[in-house]
Protein backbone atom coordinates (compact mmCIF):
# COMPACT_ATOMS: atom_id res chain seq x y z
CA UNK A 1 0.00 0.00 0.00
CA UNK A 2 2.85 2.35 0.08
CA UNK A 3 3.25 4.86 -2.72
CA UNK A 4 1.75 7.55 -4.37
CA UNK A 5 -1.46 5.30 -5.43
CA UNK A 6 -2.08 5.26 -1.62
CA UNK A 7 -4.37 8.30 -1.99
CA UNK A 8 -6.69 7.86 -5.20
CA UNK A 9 -7.36 4.62 -4.06
CA UNK A 10 -11.64 4.25 -3.74
CA UNK A 11 -12.98 4.74 -0.12
CA UNK A 12 -13.86 1.30 0.63
CA UNK A 13 -10.97 -0.41 -0.61
CA UNK A 14 -9.10 2.30 1.31
CA UNK A 15 -10.79 1.06 4.30
CA UNK A 16 -11.06 -2.28 4.02
CA UNK A 17 -6.92 -2.72 3.14
CA UNK A 18 -6.80 -0.04 6.59
CA UNK A 19 -9.22 -2.40 7.96
CA UNK A 20 -11.01 0.26 8.64
CA UNK A 21 -14.66 -1.13 9.29
CA UNK A 22 -16.01 2.37 10.96
CA UNK A 23 -18.53 2.98 8.12
CA UNK A 24 -19.85 -0.51 7.34
CA UNK A 25 -19.94 -1.55 11.10
CA UNK A 26 -22.38 2.29 12.10
CA UNK A 27 -24.82 1.03 8.90
CA UNK A 28 -25.22 -2.57 10.28
CA UNK A 29 -25.67 -1.14 13.70
CA UNK A 30 -28.57 1.16 13.03
CA UNK A 31 -29.96 -1.75 11.14
CA UNK A 32 -29.88 -3.58 14.27
CA UNK A 33 -27.52 -5.94 14.10
CA UNK A 34 -24.73 -7.25 16.52
CA UNK A 35 -21.78 -6.18 15.37
CA UNK A 36 -17.93 -6.88 16.66
CA UNK A 37 -14.80 -5.64 16.11
CA UNK A 38 -12.35 -8.64 18.47
CA UNK A 39 -9.69 -7.55 16.87
CA UNK A 40 -7.80 -4.98 14.31
CA UNK A 41 -9.12 -5.90 11.20
CA UNK A 42 -11.85 -8.40 11.93
CA UNK A 43 -16.05 -7.23 11.92
CA UNK A 44 -18.70 -10.00 12.53
CA UNK A 45 -21.78 -9.33 11.51
CA UNK A 46 -24.91 -11.04 12.94
CA UNK A 47 -28.56 -11.16 13.45
CA UNK A 48 -29.73 -11.39 16.91
CA UNK A 49 -32.23 -14.11 17.85
CA UNK A 50 -31.84 -16.36 14.48
CA UNK A 51 -29.74 -18.92 13.40
CA UNK A 52 -28.18 -18.39 10.12
CA UNK A 53 -25.44 -19.96 8.12
CA UNK A 54 -22.04 -18.76 9.23
CA UNK A 55 -19.71 -16.99 6.65
CA UNK A 56 -16.11 -16.24 7.27
CA UNK A 57 -13.94 -14.39 4.23
CA UNK A 58 -10.54 -13.68 4.72
CA UNK A 59 -8.61 -11.79 2.71
CA UNK A 60 -5.01 -10.18 2.70
CA UNK A 61 -3.42 -13.59 4.52
CA UNK A 62 -0.29 -12.99 2.16
CA UNK A 63 -0.14 -8.95 2.17
CA UNK A 64 0.95 -8.71 -1.41
CA UNK A 65 -2.40 -10.72 -2.62
CA UNK A 66 -4.38 -7.38 -3.01
CA UNK A 67 -7.62 -8.30 -5.54
CA UNK A 68 -9.51 -10.24 -2.78
CA UNK A 69 -9.73 -7.09 -0.86
CA UNK A 70 -10.76 -5.18 -3.73
CA UNK A 71 -13.57 -7.70 -4.29
CA UNK A 72 -14.72 -8.10 -0.61
CA UNK A 73 -14.41 -4.06 0.24
CA UNK A 74 -16.84 -3.75 -3.18
CA UNK A 75 -19.67 -6.53 -2.21
CA UNK A 76 -18.91 -5.52 1.91
CA UNK A 77 -19.98 -1.51 0.54
CA UNK A 78 -23.12 -2.71 -1.18
CA UNK A 79 -24.13 -4.40 1.31
CA UNK A 80 -23.73 -1.84 4.04
CA UNK A 81 -25.99 0.38 1.64
CA UNK A 82 -28.83 -2.32 2.04
CA UNK A 83 -28.31 -4.60 4.98
CA UNK A 84 -31.24 -5.79 5.42
CA UNK A 85 -29.64 -7.67 2.14
CA UNK A 86 -27.18 -10.19 4.30
CA UNK A 87 -28.59 -13.27 5.06
CA UNK A 88 -26.05 -14.88 6.62
CA UNK A 89 -23.63 -14.32 10.10
CA UNK A 90 -20.62 -12.82 8.33
CA UNK A 91 -16.96 -12.59 10.07
CA UNK A 92 -14.63 -10.12 7.64
CA UNK A 93 -11.09 -11.06 8.51
CA UNK A 94 -8.13 -8.91 6.58
CA UNK A 95 -5.38 -11.27 7.96
CA UNK A 96 -1.76 -9.33 7.86
CA UNK A 97 -2.81 -6.14 8.02
CA UNK A 98 1.01 -5.24 8.15
CA UNK A 99 2.17 -6.69 5.19
CA UNK A 100 -0.80 -5.15 3.66
CA UNK A 101 0.46 -1.87 4.72
CA UNK A 102 4.34 -2.37 3.84
CA UNK A 103 3.02 -4.15 0.62
CA UNK A 104 4.55 -6.94 0.86
CA UNK A 105 3.95 -10.59 1.48
CA UNK A 106 4.52 -11.16 5.09
CA UNK A 107 6.78 -9.24 7.96
CA UNK A 108 8.66 -12.08 9.40
CA UNK A 109 6.82 -15.78 7.74
CA UNK A 110 4.01 -16.67 6.06
CA UNK A 111 1.09 -16.17 7.83
CA UNK A 112 -0.93 -18.86 6.40
CA UNK A 113 1.82 -21.39 7.78
CA UNK A 114 0.84 -20.57 11.91
CA UNK A 115 -2.51 -22.36 12.50
CA UNK A 116 -1.17 -25.17 14.07
CA UNK A 117 -0.09 -25.67 17.47
CA UNK A 118 4.03 -26.40 16.48
CA UNK A 119 4.82 -23.23 15.53
CA UNK A 120 8.83 -24.28 16.26
CA UNK A 121 11.39 -20.93 15.30
CA UNK A 122 8.30 -18.94 14.03
CA UNK A 123 6.46 -19.14 17.52
CA UNK A 124 7.78 -15.26 18.17
CA UNK A 125 6.96 -13.99 14.85
CA UNK A 126 4.40 -11.43 13.96
CA UNK A 127 1.97 -13.45 11.95
CA UNK A 128 2.09 -16.00 15.07
CA UNK A 129 0.84 -13.29 17.46
CA UNK A 130 -1.73 -12.33 14.31
CA UNK A 131 -2.76 -16.00 13.95
CA UNK A 132 -3.07 -16.21 17.55
CA UNK A 133 -5.51 -13.07 17.13
CA UNK A 134 -7.56 -14.57 13.92
CA UNK A 135 -7.95 -18.03 15.95
CA UNK A 136 -9.36 -16.57 19.17
CA UNK A 137 -12.24 -14.18 16.71
CA UNK A 138 -12.82 -17.13 14.63
CA UNK A 139 -13.15 -19.73 17.78
CA UNK A 140 -16.07 -16.75 19.12
CA UNK A 141 -17.75 -16.40 15.75
CA UNK A 142 -18.50 -20.29 15.12
CA UNK A 143 -18.96 -21.15 18.84
CA UNK A 144 -22.86 -20.38 18.66
CA UNK A 145 -23.05 -20.71 14.96
CA UNK A 146 -25.85 -23.29 13.55
CA UNK A 147 -24.78 -26.42 11.20
CA UNK A 148 -24.07 -24.46 8.00
CA UNK A 149 -20.87 -22.94 8.18
CA UNK A 150 -18.13 -21.71 5.47
CA UNK A 151 -14.71 -20.49 5.32
CA UNK A 152 -13.58 -18.90 1.74
CA UNK A 153 -10.30 -17.39 2.09
CA UNK A 154 -9.58 -15.72 -0.99
CA UNK A 155 -5.90 -15.14 -2.86
CA UNK A 156 -4.24 -14.61 -5.91
CA UNK A 157 -1.56 -16.63 -7.18
CA UNK A 158 1.86 -14.72 -7.90
CA UNK A 159 2.91 -17.43 -10.60
CA UNK A 160 0.83 -18.31 -13.57
CA UNK A 161 -1.45 -22.00 -13.56
CA UNK A 162 -2.50 -24.25 -16.23
CA UNK A 163 -5.57 -23.48 -14.56
CA UNK A 164 -6.09 -19.39 -13.74
CA UNK A 165 -8.39 -20.26 -10.78
CA UNK A 166 -8.34 -23.07 -8.53
CA UNK A 167 -8.49 -24.22 -5.03
CA UNK A 168 -7.39 -26.21 -2.30
CA UNK A 169 -10.18 -28.10 -0.33
CA UNK A 170 -10.00 -30.09 3.09
CA UNK A 171 -10.72 -33.64 2.54
CA UNK A 172 -12.29 -34.40 6.53
CA UNK A 173 -15.17 -31.49 5.26
CA UNK A 174 -18.69 -33.39 5.86
CA UNK A 175 -19.80 -34.60 2.82
CA UNK A 176 -22.76 -32.80 1.88
CA UNK A 177 -20.85 -29.73 3.17
CA UNK A 178 -17.82 -30.66 0.62
CA UNK A 179 -20.72 -31.30 -2.17
CA UNK A 180 -22.27 -27.79 -1.55
CA UNK A 181 -18.69 -26.26 -1.50
CA UNK A 182 -17.48 -27.87 -4.50
CA UNK A 183 -20.80 -26.49 -6.04
CA UNK A 184 -20.24 -23.22 -4.96
CA UNK A 185 -16.47 -23.16 -6.76
CA UNK A 186 -18.28 -24.46 -9.77
CA UNK A 187 -20.02 -21.21 -9.69
CA UNK A 188 -17.69 -19.09 -8.86
CA UNK A 189 -15.50 -20.45 -12.28
CA UNK A 190 -13.02 -22.15 -10.69
CA UNK A 191 -11.10 -24.45 -12.88
CA UNK A 192 -9.50 -27.09 -10.47
CA UNK A 193 -9.73 -28.25 -7.12
CA UNK A 194 -6.87 -30.27 -5.39
CA UNK A 195 -8.30 -32.13 -2.27
CA UNK A 196 -6.01 -31.69 0.87
CA UNK A 197 -5.51 -34.67 3.30
CA UNK A 198 -3.23 -32.89 5.86
CA UNK A 199 -3.03 -29.67 7.04
CA UNK A 200 0.60 -27.38 6.57
CA UNK A 201 -1.04 -24.61 8.82
CA UNK A 202 -3.25 -22.76 6.72
CA UNK A 203 -6.23 -20.84 8.22
CA UNK A 204 -8.99 -22.69 6.12
CA UNK A 205 -7.72 -26.14 7.25
CA UNK A 206 -7.50 -24.74 11.07
CA UNK A 207 -11.28 -23.44 10.19
CA UNK A 208 -12.36 -27.19 8.77
CA UNK A 209 -10.85 -29.47 11.20
CA UNK A 210 -11.44 -27.41 14.63
CA UNK A 211 -14.81 -25.50 13.90
CA UNK A 212 -16.82 -27.76 11.16
CA UNK A 213 -16.37 -25.52 8.36
CA UNK A 214 -16.67 -25.80 4.69
CA UNK A 215 -13.63 -24.22 4.31
CA UNK A 216 -11.20 -23.84 1.64
CA UNK A 217 -8.33 -21.57 0.18
CA UNK A 218 -9.56 -19.92 -3.02
CA UNK A 219 -6.64 -19.10 -5.72
CA UNK A 220 -8.42 -16.21 -8.16
CA UNK A 221 -6.36 -15.53 -10.55
CA UNK A 222 -2.90 -13.46 -10.65
CA UNK A 223 -1.55 -11.19 -8.00
CA UNK A 224 -1.85 -7.73 -8.46
CA UNK A 225 -1.45 -4.21 -7.09
CA UNK A 226 -4.06 -2.58 -4.95
CA UNK A 227 -6.19 0.13 -6.66
CA UNK A 228 -4.67 -1.71 -9.87
CA UNK A 229 -6.48 -5.30 -10.19
CA UNK A 230 -8.35 -6.65 -12.88
CA UNK A 231 -11.11 -6.88 -11.30
CA UNK A 232 -13.02 -8.67 -14.39
CA UNK A 233 -10.93 -12.00 -13.78
CA UNK A 234 -12.53 -11.82 -10.23
CA UNK A 235 -16.22 -11.40 -11.44
CA UNK A 236 -17.58 -14.90 -11.35
CA UNK A 237 -16.36 -15.42 -8.08
CA UNK A 238 -17.99 -11.58 -6.83
CA UNK A 239 -21.56 -12.86 -8.30
CA UNK A 240 -20.97 -16.57 -6.30
CA UNK A 241 -20.28 -14.94 -3.25
CA UNK A 242 -22.49 -12.29 -3.32
CA UNK A 243 -24.84 -14.52 -3.91
CA UNK A 244 -24.45 -16.64 -1.03
CA UNK A 245 -23.75 -13.39 1.43
CA UNK A 246 -27.76 -12.82 -0.03
CA UNK A 247 -29.12 -15.68 0.16
CA UNK A 248 -29.98 -16.11 -3.42
CA UNK A 249 -30.69 -19.51 -4.72
CA UNK A 250 -27.53 -21.58 -5.79
CA UNK A 251 -27.71 -22.28 -9.68
CA UNK A 252 -28.78 -25.41 -11.16
CA UNK A 253 -26.06 -27.26 -12.52
CA UNK A 254 -22.55 -25.27 -12.53
CA UNK A 255 -19.75 -26.80 -13.96
CA UNK A 256 -17.71 -28.38 -11.51
CA UNK A 257 -14.30 -28.18 -11.10
CA UNK A 258 -11.46 -30.71 -12.03
CA UNK A 259 -11.07 -32.91 -9.25
CA UNK A 260 -7.23 -33.58 -7.94
CA UNK A 261 -5.73 -34.88 -5.03
CA UNK A 262 -2.58 -34.43 -2.87
CA UNK A 263 -0.10 -37.11 -4.10
CA UNK A 264 2.56 -35.78 -1.02
CA UNK A 265 4.10 -32.46 -0.33
CA UNK A 266 7.83 -31.75 -0.72
CA UNK A 267 9.20 -30.39 2.48
CA UNK A 268 12.59 -28.53 2.82
CA UNK A 269 14.44 -30.10 5.01
CA UNK A 270 17.76 -27.87 4.81
CA UNK A 271 19.60 -25.08 2.90
CA UNK A 272 21.01 -27.37 0.63
CA UNK A 273 17.63 -28.14 -1.42
CA UNK A 274 16.64 -27.35 -4.84
CA UNK A 275 14.07 -28.01 -7.39
CA UNK A 276 15.17 -29.36 -10.99
CA UNK A 277 12.95 -26.46 -12.01
CA UNK A 278 12.25 -22.62 -11.79
CA UNK A 279 10.08 -21.32 -9.59
CA UNK A 280 8.45 -19.47 -12.06
CA UNK A 281 7.16 -22.54 -13.17
CA UNK A 282 3.50 -22.72 -13.89
CA UNK A 283 1.25 -24.39 -11.49
CA UNK A 284 -0.20 -27.57 -12.27
CA UNK A 285 2.83 -28.31 -15.16
CA UNK A 286 2.64 -32.05 -15.44
CA UNK A 287 5.84 -34.24 -14.71
CA UNK A 288 6.31 -38.24 -15.63
CA UNK A 289 7.21 -40.80 -13.86
CA UNK A 290 10.90 -41.19 -12.71
CA UNK A 291 11.28 -36.96 -13.09
CA UNK A 292 13.05 -35.45 -10.15
CA UNK A 293 11.46 -32.93 -8.62
CA UNK A 294 13.70 -31.90 -6.26
CA UNK A 295 16.95 -32.64 -4.20
CA UNK A 296 17.88 -31.71 -0.73
CA UNK A 297 21.22 -33.28 0.12
CA UNK A 298 20.69 -37.24 0.35
CA UNK A 299 17.05 -37.10 -0.06
CA UNK A 300 16.05 -36.97 -4.27
CA UNK A 301 12.42 -36.30 -4.93
CA UNK A 302 11.24 -38.32 -7.89
CA UNK A 303 7.63 -38.70 -9.16
CA UNK A 304 5.94 -41.53 -8.62
CA UNK A 305 3.16 -41.92 -10.43
CA UNK A 306 2.35 -42.05 -14.20
CA UNK A 307 1.86 -38.63 -13.87
CA UNK A 308 1.86 -35.62 -10.95
CA UNK A 309 1.61 -31.80 -11.33
CA UNK A 310 3.35 -29.60 -9.12
CA UNK A 311 1.36 -26.96 -7.53
CA UNK A 312 3.08 -23.65 -5.41
CA UNK A 313 7.22 -24.52 -6.16
CA UNK A 314 9.06 -22.46 -4.42
CA UNK A 315 12.68 -23.38 -3.71
CA UNK A 316 12.84 -20.14 -1.16
CA UNK A 317 10.49 -21.21 1.77
CA UNK A 318 12.03 -21.87 5.67
CA UNK A 319 13.48 -24.99 5.90
CA UNK A 320 10.87 -27.72 7.60
CA UNK A 321 8.19 -25.86 5.52
CA UNK A 322 6.21 -27.24 2.07
CA UNK A 323 8.48 -26.21 -0.86
CA UNK A 324 5.85 -27.63 -3.80
CA UNK A 325 2.71 -29.83 -4.06
CA UNK A 326 2.21 -33.09 -5.99
CA UNK A 327 -0.86 -34.00 -7.20
CA UNK A 328 -2.44 -36.42 -9.32
CA UNK A 329 -5.87 -36.13 -11.26
CA UNK A 330 -8.45 -38.34 -8.81
CA UNK A 331 -10.26 -41.21 -9.96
Amino acid sequence: MAGDGHAVLPPAVKALAEADFSAVAGSFTQAGFTVAQPADGILTLRRPGELRPAVLVSVGVHGDETGPIELTAYLLDALAREPQALAVDLMVCVGNIGAIRAGKRFIDADLNRMFRVERGSLAGTAEAARADEMIAATVAFFAHAGPQRWHLDLHTAIRPSVYPTFAIVPDLIEAGAKRELVSWLGEADIGAIIMNPESVGTYSYYSAEHHGAAGTTVELGRIGTLGQNDLSQFDAASRALDRLLRGGPAPASPELPHVYKVARNIIKLSDAFTMAFGKDTQNFTALKRGDEIARDGDTVYTVQHDEELVVFPNPDVRVGLRAGLMITRAE
